[in-house]
């Protein structure tokens, strides 16, 4: 891999940037195994999955790898045996610790939809096929082992039913896009749990932490299901994570998304 102006590109010799990768992803795996290597609890790693990756790095020639059935196909094995090497490492630095696996697939309904523009940006790529996409995204979340495995989408038209058939553990997504509900339904019978973004991962004002429970009540019960299920389903969560809010209003939000829980949890 190589950093070009345009992003992320495949080249034959790894480039300079990923060289520096290297050596500060080594250096945070030392702070992380003295600053919490007796941690026991849950411990969640996060990564793009196959599908964005595709969607968003180059071939050589310059085109979205998404474009070539190869290059994906060598994307999500490569993903795969990279997660379960990367699951074996931070085992020995946490060894107490559980591990829960996120992979964020964001450009994942634009792949399906042929949505992913050109290298020109004035075209845009074919569509890649239900069965293809689904195959390359289980390969990846069945190398997290036993660990549960979460997918976070942060795009409108999410394919939730085709997200459940790949295994997951989970779904995440923002409650404020579209999906289908019919799909939904079916993903919560069959026991997907749900992360709902709820309130925004940037700083804003927050509503009431009985008015983020009443809104979740009224959602469930126009998907046709019990309120009193609701605690042991879904879990709240800011949209997209809070990677660029400030950290007064993370804990805010942290705070926020507790009392609501608590909400949800007194019926």
């Amino acid at each position: 891999m190589d950093l070009q102006p345009s992003g992320w590109r495949f080249v034959s010799r790894p480039g300079m940037d990923l060289g520096r990768t290297r050596d500060l992803w080594a250096r945070d795996l030392d702070a992380l195994a003295q600053e919490a290597g007796d941690y026991r609890g849950w411990f969640k790693i996060q990564l793009a999955g196959p599908w964005t990756l595709a969607a968003g790095v180059e071939l050589h020639r310059g085109d979205k790898a998404v474009a070539d059935a190869g290059a994906t196909r060598d994307i999500a094995e490569s993903l795969a045996a990279g997660l379960a090497q990367h699951l074996a490492v931070l085992g020995r630095a946490l060894p107490y610790a559980e591990f829960v696996v996120q992979v964020d697939e964001p450009s994942l309904p634009a792949v399906l939809r042929g949505g992913v523009k050109t290298s020109s940006g004035f075209g845009q790529l074919d569509a890649i096929e239900e069965p293809v996409v689904e195959a390359g995204l289980r390969s990846v979340l069945a190398a997290a082992g036993e660990a549960p495995t979460v997918v976070h989408c942060c795009a409108g038209d999410i394919p939730i039913e085709l997200l459940r058939r790949t295994g997951l553990t989970a779904l995440s997504l923002d409650l404020n896009l579209t999906f289908d509900q019919d799909e939904m339904g079916v993903a919560i019978e069959a026991g997907t749990a749900l992360l709902l973004g709820v309130v925004p991962g940037t700083d804003s004002s927050l509503p009431k932490p009985l008015g983020t429970a009443d809104r979740l009540r009224s959602w469930w019960r126009r998907l046709g299901f019990d309120p009193e299920n609701l605690p042991g389903t879904v879990t709240l969560t800011p949209t997209c994570g809070l990677a660029g809010a400030s950290p007064a209003y993370a804990v805010a939000c942290m705070t926020h998304l507790q009392a609501a829980g608590r909400e949800l949890a007194a019926g």
